[in-house]
């Protein structure tokens, strides 16, 4: 048996850690002595603060990890690690992505002296967007879930093939008056060539409009650019903003090389 203090050198962990963990019921001495409130481990017990260990520096929660040392099902537990590995990934390349965004950032800096001259390389038209037909899935949804709901319209798509043929002007319109990255009153929408198979006609109207070139995280600058356009040069807004993807990874490009056009209705005041 190890004393409490043996046992933290032997795992790299404090006492206070195990503390806690006998506390929340993760990892529990194997013995404690009801004169001196000492705790004692067995070795065995190495391999399981190790594996506990382990399973938080792949990004799991104490809550997650208690459950997981519980799992007996190799198939199940197998599937658990596989979705984490697959969230590590996204967010590896999320991170190349922000590390771009940055290095891009320090260079425009060094050459304007400006710290935020990124933001004013934005061209704003006025102009008509395109008439659409469209296959459209509206929805109170998070812009994570976004890959949901155009699935199923691609789905429709494939099963009613060769019937409907997809124009490849796909996008997105938000309805809310404030925008909530989790839950937010949203439609996706794929166009088609087809009229009479279409959900809806997206008719022509005066927009402001701008294209925004790189990942979708820093589309808010391209907003940001328009709505402020709008306010300084005698416009209100007149409808629901939408975006539209002309360049994706759909084409085979990475994140930087991305194009968005953004189009906001507007009337003069």
């Amino acid at each position: 048996m190890l004393q409490i203090g043996e046992f933290s050198k032997a795992c790299q962990t404090s006492v206070k850690t195990l503390h806690h963990y006998d506390k929340i019921g993760l990892l529990i001495p194997a013995e404690v002595d009801h004169m001196t409130g000492y705790r004692y481990y067995r070795t065995e017990q190495i391999d399981q603060m190790n594996y506990i260990q382990r399973l938080k520096r792949y990004g799991f929660s104490l809550e997650e990890i208690q459950y997981l040392i519980t799992v007996s099902d190799h198939k199940e537990l197998m599937n658990i690690l596989r979705r984490q590995c697959e969230k590590i990934c996204a967010k590896q390349q999320e991170m190349q992505i922000i590390l771009k965004e940055l290095q891009t950032h320090i260079s425009v800096f060094e050459r304007t002296g400006d710290v935020m001259a990124y933001q004013k390389g934005y061209t704003i038209e006025v102009k008509d967007s395109p008439q659409m037909y469209v296959l459209a899935q509206r929805a109170v949804m998070g812009v994570d879930e976004f890959a949901v709901y155009y699935g199923k319209l691609f789905e429709r798509i494939h099963k009613e093939s060769p019937h409907i043929t997809p124009s490849g002007l796909n996008g997105a319109r938000y309805y809310d008056e404030e925008f909530c990255h989790e839950s937010s009153d949203i439609e996706v929408f794929v166009g088609i060539k087809e009229k009479d198979r279409a959900d809806a006609v997206m008719e022509p109207c005066s927009c402001a409009m701008t294209v925004h070139h790189g990942p979708y995280s820093t589309l808010s600058e391209a907003y940001g650019a328009v709505i402020s356009w709008i306010a300084e040069n005698g416009y209100e807004i007149a409808g629901a903003p939408f975006d539209l993807y002309t360049k994706t990874q759909l084409h085979s490009l990475s994140p930087e090389d991305w194009e968005t056009e953004v189009y906001f209705p507007i009337r003069k005041k």
